[in-house]
């Protein structure tokens, strides 16, 4: 437990530290390859917000799922790639393969599902290489382009938000 509390706070230090020097980067680029980066602690149904997203015009093949879970046991099967706070270190360095992929990837939005923050889901926002980035209105607004005000599990109301904007701003 006191563990965990040390390693959180030297992560929310890196992440404070790293968003000193961050300039979010914003694009006229129409949207087509969505990263979802989703904690599922609190929301379980990352189909339905897949289903809800592909349902506005996205290609279920353009979406890319990465699950957050504070403790993952090892009879968990996920059908995305998951990662827990074990994957991260204490000074911020991702040890799983498919985190460091994930924030690799140029992404032309990354949608981060979560409206609790934990360190460890934002330094995997602050580093991903996404063009355009949406989160909650609840979590630091300098990591995202664009924040919508609600709550994770009326996940309907987020998606339908999000695009009713996403055509005003002539992303799609």
């Amino acid at each position: 437990m006191f563990l965990r509390f040390i390693k959180d706070f030297f992560i929310k230090k890196t992440v404070k530290k790293s968003l000193l020097a961050y300039s979010l980067e914003n694009t006229g680029k129409k949207i087509e390859t969505v990263g979802l980066l989703i904690d599922e602690t609190y929301f379980s149904k990352e189909k339905e917000l897949i289903e809800e997203i592909t349902a506005n015009g996205i290609s279920a093949g353009n979406i890319k799922v990465l699950i957050y879970k504070d403790r993952i046991k090892k009879k968990d099967l996920f059908e995305h790639p998951s990662f827990s706070r074990k994957d991260i270190s204490f000074t911020g360095e991702f040890q799983k393969e498919e985190i460091k992929q994930f924030t690799r990837e140029t992404f032309d939005m990354l949608i981060s599902y979560y409206d609790i923050e934990k360190p460890q889901l934002l330094i995997v926002t602050l580093q991903s290489k996404a063009r355009f980035k949406v989160g909650f209105s609840s979590t630091d607004k300098r990591l995202n382009n664009f924040t919508i005000t609600t709550v994770a599990e009326k996940h309907q109301e987020f998606v339908t938000e999000l695009f009713r904007y996403l055509k005003i701003l002539n992303k799609i």
